[in-house]
């Protein structure tokens, strides 16, 4: 029997949204979501330098295939799949490791980025870039479910937003440092691993200095098993989340085919190509935080259904005759706002039906299926753009796209599963 930190009982009606108690102010946001937002943004930065030049150095550079590059890009999206259950475990067992799960998850990371140096061939860097996802995979669910724990449930899509928000700073400064030592060195690639590398290790030192420990007060009267976090899909609003974003999952094309696609249709010159990601992270970090609120008030699932509702329109601009000069804003504003509207109130949807105990185990099984999807989702649309071309692996994505989106708001949740 487990029982429950009290910040969890708070109801969510039948669309999703939690409500209050009457007269109840909005309750400040908790140190541990503040410092935690720290140490993504610091992370970010160094992540995003590499994801931003990962692209063309990996097509242009060292001259890979469409279909090698979406090999390597589905293990850099989708290898974490494979550990974050482990993380997850292994925060929930015991008194309060989610903390150090997932700092050495960060330092796993942090390692990897100077290794990239010496790594020139597609066997080498898909080690390297399968490491580093397998970090990421250990810090996720144990960071979510720190964030969640410490915050009340009527505000958890706040919570989230803002973390996320501090997270996109990072990921809206990782590029823009990329693209500043790739004109100003001549060894650019090597230089942007090496300062990445720096940037990781002083995200671990902020994570071990300022992170509080524990686990946010739940206490378990019984050890968490694996059994038992995976029976957690026996509950129906819970299931049906974790299904619905895997399927959705499948028809989410990476971020890095986005970019390649609006390069191709637009000309944009290589060392203009770091700059791309900016206008995904500026829209993520401006709505973020609205999104979080919106999503507490009017329902989770409806925010979430909605974000990709928005990167179907940002398929369909792609697919079109149109050239304009308003053609890559429109589509980056889209495309961050579908992270805005899907990545932290996903999570906030998750947590109101896992109980406190097996919080991190609970948000990674939904983080799995979505990360084992996406995964295959590179992996097809590589082979794709490769036999058929660009334009036909698009138009499949989007296809595929309007079905699980249809799907997703006729078995939507009806509301969460109390813990």
């Amino acid at each position: 029997m487990y029982v429950a930190d009290s910040r969890a009982s708070t109801p969510a009606s039948a669309d999703g949204a939690v409500r209050p108690p009457a007269g109840r102010r909005r309750a400040a946001l908790a140190p541990t979501v503040l410092a935690l937002g720290t140490v993504s943004l610091v992370t970010d930065v160094s992540s995003e330098m590499v994801t931003a030049v990962l692209p063309l150095y990996l097509v242009s550079g060292l001259g890979l295939s469409p279909l090698g590059f979406g090999l390597l890009d589905g293990v850099y999206n989708g290898f974490s799949a494979v550990v974050r259950l482990v993380g997850g475990h292994l925060a929930d067992r015991g008194g309060g490791r989610h903390k150090w799960v997932a700092g050495f998850g960060y330092a796993v990371s942090a390692v990897c980025k100077p290794l990239l140096l010496v790594a020139h061939s597609l066997t080498p860097i898909g080690l390297v870039l399968a490491a580093d996802r397998t970090g990421k995979g250990l810090r996720t669910a144990p960071r979510d479910a720190l964030i969640s724990l410490s915050s009340p449930a009527e505000s958890r899509g706040r919570a989230f937003g803002v973390h996320r928000a501090m997270d996109t700073a990072g990921a809206l400064l990782g590029p823009l440092v990329a693209f500043l030592i790739l004109r100003a060195t001549v060894d650019g690639y090597d230089a942007v691993f090496t300062v990445s590398f720096c940037v990781a290790v002083l995200g671990v030192l902020v994570l071990v200095l300022f992170v509080p420990g524990g686990r946010g007060g739940v206490v378990a009267d019984e050890r968490p098993s694996l059994r038992g976090a995976v029976g957690l899909l026996r509950r129906r609003g819970l299931r049906r989340i974790a299904v619905c974003a895997l399927l959705l999952g499948l028809a989410t094309v990476s971020d890095s085919f986005v970019y390649l696609l609006l390069q191709r249709r637009l000309g944009v010159p290589d060392r203009w190509f770091p700059l791309l990601p900016l206008g995904t992270a500026a829209s993520f970090l401006l709505l973020a935080v609205p999104l979080g609120r919106l999503a507490d008030r009017v329902g989770r699932w409806a925010v979430f259904v909605g974000g990709h509702a928005g990167l179907l329109i940002a398929y369909a601009l792609l697919l079109t005759a149109w050239h304009g000069p308003a053609l890559p804003y429109v589509v980056l504003a889209l495309h961050g706002a579908f992270y805005a509207a899907t990545d932290g109130v996903l999570m906030a949807a998750a947590s109101d039906g896992v109980p406190d105990a097996l919080r991190s185990s609970g948000l990674a099984l939904v983080q799995t299926g979505q990360a084992l999807a996406r995964f295959a989702c590179s992996l097809l649309f590589g082979a794709a753009w490769t036999v058929w071309g660009d334009r036909a692996a698009l138009a499949g994505a989007a296809a595929a796209l309007v079905v699980c989106v249809v799907f997703s708001v006729v078995v939507r949740p009806k509301g969460a599963v109390p813990a």
